[in-house]
Formats: C-alpha cells, structure tokens, sequence
C-alpha cells in the first residue's frame, strides 16, 4: 500500500497529510538562482532537497501526473551591475550563469529537463526566466492597481500592505506590529512603510522595459512579481507546493502570497509552503570575509558529486547543517559500502517500502538513509531501488570504479602489468619484491587487496 504523504507546512506551523488539488497534476513551484556568479553550497540546499521531493511525487503519482517548476532571476541588481562592469548584456551574463548553474547541480544528481520532458507530452519540469514573463508581470500588476491592492507613484507601482489585513500570515508578522516596527527611512512615494515596489523606473544604463498602467518612462520589474507572474503562468493561480530557503519565508514568499492572492481573490496561493533549513561552514556562517565562502563548483572539484548530495541529505532538510571536511568523508565512506554491497545487481522493480515511508514523512532523509544501511546488509537489488529513487547508486560498482579510474589518469595496463609482476614474486616468495611493486602502485594511487580465494583485486586509493 502506498505510504500517506505528510509535510510539514510552514503556513499552518504543522505536519499535516498531504492532498493535491488535482492528483493527476501535482504542481510544485520552488525558488531558484539568481544567475550573476557562481553558485554557492548552500544554494545547492534547496536545489537538492527539492529535487528529491519531486522524485518523491513522481514515484507516489506517477512521473506523467507532477509538474515541478523552479524559476530563474535573470534581472535584478547585482546582475545589472555584474554585466556593467563586463561591458556585457545581461541576457549573455545570465545564458553563461546558468550553463555553469546547469553543469553544477546536474553533477549533483539534480534532474534536468533533459531527463523529465518527453517529446511531443507536457513539460513537466520547467525552468522560467524572469525577462520571458513581462506580460504576466504587468497583467498582475494592472490587476493589483484595478482592485485597489496597488497605486502608482512617481513612476513607480506599489502594492498597498495595509489594504490586505492578514498581510503577514505566512510569515506569522502581525500587520499592525510590522507597521510599529517600521524604522527605516521611507521613499516619499510610498504610502506605508511596509509597501513594496512591484515596478520601478530604470536608471541610465540598466534594462528596461514599457511599464504598466499608463506609466510613461520605461522600467523593470521588483524582485517579488516575478516568481507570483511564473507559478500563475506555469502552474495556476492556486497550486499544491511552494518551496524555498527558510532566508525567503519573509519578505519574498510572504509577498508573494499577498501579490497573487489580492490580484485573483484567492484564499491561499499555495497550499504548502516548505522551507529548507540554513547551511553554515566548519561551524560558520557562510562568508567571504571569513574565506568559507564555498562554490559547488569549489566542491565539486575536491568530490563527487555524489558525495556532496548525500552529505546534503544527511541531516533533515528542515534542520540547519554544519557542512565539514570530516561529513564529507563520512559520506564518501558510505557511499563506499553501499557501492560494496550492491555490486554489479541491478535494482529490484520496487523502491523498499521502508525507504518510501521515510521519505513520505516530512522528507526524513536521515531515516531513509538508515534503511538503507540495513539494505546494505540484506538485499543488493533493494538497496539499488531504495538507492534510486534518491538519487544514488545510478552505477554499477564496476561502472564507478571505472570511472574513478578514468578520472586519475592511471595507466590500467602499466597496475595490470605491476600487478603480475607481484603475482610472481609472491609464487617464488620473494616478498621484498612484492612489496616493492605493492609500493609502486601505492605511489600510482592504488590500493591493492589479496582475497581469500586468492585473487587479487585493486581500486583508486582514497
């Protein structure tokens, strides 16, 4: 029997059975990069994580009935600014960004697009750009401004906070105390404090766009519509999971909901917002300053790729995680002993119920993972399956090994021929050159193991 879907929902502060909407059309919208350098470990958090939970969906629903849409920011000010100082555009800053971003996290074992649409079937992982949904953006905004949510001012448009009293739900920020509390200096166009841009002017230099509601000057969008103009475009004006990092819940996400419920006179937005916990380095927060600044590609340099996805799943995704040298040879190790026990099998056609009831609670990678140290020592072929549908062992152990070869550089046929050379100093029982050969290959990288069957194996060392 398929395992009740629960996940802990950050607008009701509960864990709560999951229901969709429309079964045979999950929708799932979550935040994506902002595209001017390089990503960051701790962005690759949500990318995991969520990457999970739509293979999650897919297993529970069926991979034709789960819609995943993560969007990309493609303008905003640090890309302006990034593609100045290039002398660049920021479609050719943003096009080369995200390549990088592509390359990164589907080393990590993220699923692509590549891998989920179908020719001549539904798109059912979609990756908007900001810059391709202009005209959501204004029709939302001329909405907001028709039904009294948002006025123009001095060439800018602002949503009107107070004209929405339960402004803050998400967030759990009471109106009025956001409101007392408001002690930065204000524009002198807004009418509240609170208010936020939804369109502004541009300046000398920056990309620009005809703006909305009769505004004259050309301008470009703030950072909230775009994400309420793609999950509308894409997913629908109400939709089953809205997802991002904890950093988001305000004032991103709670503006979100206030943008999209006030324009369609909607009760939610979504129906459940998730949130990933913060990642922090050696015990720190991530900085440049303090030189933990990590980049995956930085991480993907020095591991696998694998690796850094388990060491991300390790801990519960709702949890902060500390990300240390010492976690990621724990997971290296691991992965060694599933890789070890599963062998050349190939995956049963049932994911291991125990792994699908963990995941089905609230995502709890820390249990799944157990289950599949106990799979490690019972079933090859289950603990494939369990393994998959997490988005590890994708390889045989052959197939690894061949690889980690490949990625050293060692000359196979010159350890193959090391190799028999010691096979027959230990038949003449010249161990001095046995163990001078088992040193050569330990200066190659090789770690060399002699069976009790009497065979002879060797791997990459390390």
């Amino acid at each position: 029997m398929t395992p009740m879907l629960r996940l802990y929902n950050t607008l009701t502060r509960e864990k709560a059975a999951f229901t969709p909407i429309d079964p045979a059309n999950v929708r799932m919208y979550a935040c994506g990069p902002t595209v001017y350098d390089a990503a960051h470990i701790g962005n690759a958090r949500p990318i995991i994580v969520f990457d999970l939970l739509f293979r999650l969906l897919r297993h529970l629903y069926g991979e034709a009935h789960v819609t995943y849409a993560r969007n990309v920011t493609d303008v905003d000010d640090k890309i302006n600014a990034r593609a100045a100082e290039r002398g660049i555009t920021i479609r050719e800053l943003t096009d080369g960004t995200l390549a990088q971003f592509h390359t990164d996290v589907g080393d990590l074992g993220v699923l692509m697009a590549e891998d989920v649409n179908r020719a001549g079937e539904p798109a059912r992982f979609i990756e908007p750009r900001a810059t391709d949904h202009i005209a959501e953006m204004h029709r939302l905004i001329e909405g907001l401004v028709a039904a009294g949510h948002a006025y123009v001012a001095q060439g800018h448009v602002l949503f009107d906070v107070p004209s929405m009293p339960d402004y803050g739900a998400l967030s759990k920020r009471p109106l009025d105390e956001m409101e007392a509390g408001a002690r930065v200096e204000v524009a002198p166009y807004k009418r509240s404090p609170l208010d936020f841009v939804l369109w502004k002017p541009s300046k000398a230099g920056e990309p620009s766009w005809p703006s909305p509601c009769g505004i004259d000057a050309a301008g470009r969008p703030g950072w909230h519509i775009e994400c309420s103009a793609m999950s509308w475009k894409h997913l629908g004006q109400t939709f089953d999971i809205h997802a991002g990092g904890i950093d988001l819940i305000f004032p991103h996400h709670e503006n979100e909901v206030a943008q999209s419920r006030c324009c369609f006179g909607t009760d939610v937005m979504a129906n459940v917002w998730l949130h990933n916990g913060f990642l922090q380095v050696e015990g720190e927060k991530m900085s440049k300053s303090l030189g933990n600044f990590i980049t995956i590609r930085q991480v993907l340099d020095d591991w696998p790729g694998e690796v850094a996805r388990l060491n991300m799943l390790k801990s519960h995704y709702r949890q902060p995680i500390d990300w240390t040298l010492r976690g990621l040879e724990e997971s290296s190790r691991m992965l060694d002993r599933w890789y070890e026990a599963a062998g050349e099998a190939a995956p049963d056609a049932e994911v291991p119920a125990g792994v699908v009831e963990a995941l089905a609670d609230d995502l709890n990678t820390p249990a799944a993972i157990g289950e599949l140290h106990r799979l490690a020592g019972t079933s090859p072929a289950a603990l494939k399956a369990g393994a998959g549908l997490m988005g590890f062992l994708p390889r045989t152990k052959a197939q690894r090994e061949a690889e980690r070869v490949s990625a050293t550089g060692i000359d196979v046929a010159r350890v193959e021929a090391l190799l028999a050379e010691r096979k027959a100093a230990r038949a003449a029982k010249d161990w001095a050159a046995s163990d001078r050969v088992r040193d050569a290959l330990t200066a190659m990288g090789v770690s060399v193991k002699d069976n009790k069957d009497g065979s002879t194996t060797w791997t990459v060392a390390g």
